[in-house]
């Protein structure tokens, strides 16, 4: 993602096609995070599922004005001692041309920018999911504030900013393994220590509500990460963007393949939730890698985080923290899967020369990787925590009990989900009701 450099008899001109492309790709991504609000709000309990949405929603327009402001310019600006970038011609996203092109591409620096934008946007919304039925929306707005100055703009600049330490070093992130996954696992991990568990955690079912909502969200998460995967080849002239593209779907199905088997042999049965987490966990797991890695390579990856992630999502129980909706099991141990296992299996034939283990590099990437995954997954998990500790300590963090018992939806944002009183049990029929169909047995929403 980062400028490449050109001679100046080879500098690139406009091309219309990988612009075209790479808006139809920002697009993409941007729906991802209305994807990820449905699969969140899916997964909650009914009393929390508009509260849910709203965690997502709220990054769109706090992070799209943050970025107009600064965010841009910090990330991908002039570098400034390996760790943040600046550029006051960026501030406001002024003194930009309509065709000026980003360095080294055909693309103008507003689509690069915008294409960014969405993954600003989409990574302090994955958070959310750790912090279900708890928080107050206002400190949770806040929080995003804070958090995506502090935190997600320089490491952005890190992995992906040109003179960024981790970019000079080597790291391979395609497209957001430890910039956008880790660096969102480690800060959930990070509040979660802070604000405590929920109320009945281990104690109260506390079951999705509504599995197709779920599933849709998936869906949406899955069409959404052709743009977040391919578009980040910024282009599509040399078929690296579609080998992306296929190692984005070959992953993810053997991840779902891999943690359907997983809970069949573990716990006795398929479930929906199991195959859409699975999905996830794949798309994870190859985002840093994909075009690093051969489709068969992609198998494994999908594979191996399929596994990894059905088996971590089960930690919470046993050390007690309380990962609502597991982004520390699907999110930080996938993004730390797919980034490690670049070591092992990347060709040297894709976005670059580096080879992995199995392909004759030894494992001298796989350093690499360890230092850019670890890295950004301590400075994440630390902030976070002070972060939230801070906040907690001044405005608070938590609702109140009271109001975490009796939803959430109502308390923070006067609104239910759904609205059942038209539903029946109100004014007496004129007419006799039909006698019900033999077998059939009632149904309960677990709220």
């Amino acid at each position: 993602m980062a400028p490449a450099i050109t001679l100046a008899a080879d500098a690139p001109t406009l091309s219309s096609a990988n612009t075209g492309f790479m808006l139809i790709c920002s697009a993409l991504v941007m729906l991802m995070t209305p994807g990820l609000a449905f699969f969140y709000g899916g997964m909650v309990r009914v009393k929390s599922t508009l509260n849910m949405l709203m965690m997502s929603f709220i990054s769109l327009g706090i992070v799209t004005v943050l970025w107009v402001l600064y965010g841009f310019s910090l990330a991908f600006g002039a570098d400034s001692g390996s760790v943040i970038g600046w550029n006051s011609d960026w501030v406001g996203l002024s003194n930009i041309g309509l065709t000026q092109l980003w360095d080294g591409y055909t693309i103008p620096v507003f689509v690069f920018c915008v294409f960014q934008l969405m993954f600003a946007i989409i990574t302090p919304a994955l958070i959310s999911g750790a912090l279900a039925d708890r928080v107050k929306f206002s400190a949770w707005a806040l929080f995003i504030t804070l958090w995506v100055t502090i935190v997600y703009f320089p490491v952005a600049h890190w992995v992906w900013g040109s003179g960024g330490w981790a970019f000079e070093l080597g790291v391979i992130d395609f497209a957001g393994g430890t910039a956008v996954h880790i660096n969102a696992g480690a800060a959930a991990l990070g509040v979660i220590l802070v604000i405590g568990r929920r109320v009945g955690f281990k104690k109260d079912p506390m079951r999705p509500h509504s599995l197709p909502l779920v599933m849709l969200g998936a869906g949406l998460l899955w069409f959404g990460w052709f743009g977040f995967n391919a578009g980040s080849w910024l282009g599509n002239d040399d078929g690296v963007g579609a080998l992306m593209f296929v190692n984005t779907q070959v992953a993810t199905a053997a991840a779902m393949l891999a943690w359907l088997a997983y809970e069949k042999i573990r716990h006795g049965a398929f479930t929906t939730l199991g195959a859409a987490s699975g999905a996830v966990a794949g798309l994870v797991a190859i985002t840093p890698s994909c075009g690093a890695v051969s489709p068969l390579g992609a198998i494994a990856v999908g594979a191996i985080a399929g596994v990894l992630c059905a088996m971590a999502v089960g930690l919470k129980y046993r050390f007690n923290y309380d990962d609502s909706l597991d982004v520390v099991g699907v999110h930080l141990v996938g993004g730390i899967a797919g980034s490690l296992l670049i070591g092992f299996f990347a060709t040297g034939k894709g976005q670059s020369d580096a080879q992995g283990l199995f392909y004759g590099g030894g494992l001298d990437q796989f350093w690499k990787q360890c230092a850019g995954v670890f890295a950004v997954l301590g400075y994440s998990l630390v902030a976070s925590a002070v972060l939230a500790f801070l906040l907690d300590r001044t405005i608070g963090m938590r609702v109140p009990e009271d109001d975490e018992v009796s939803g959430i939806d109502s308390a923070e944002h006067a609104e239910t989900a759904y609205d059942f009183s038209g539903a029946g049990g109100g004014a007496a029929r004129t007419t006799a009701a039909p006698a019900p169909v033999a077998g059939t047995a009632a149904r309960k929403v677990d709220a």
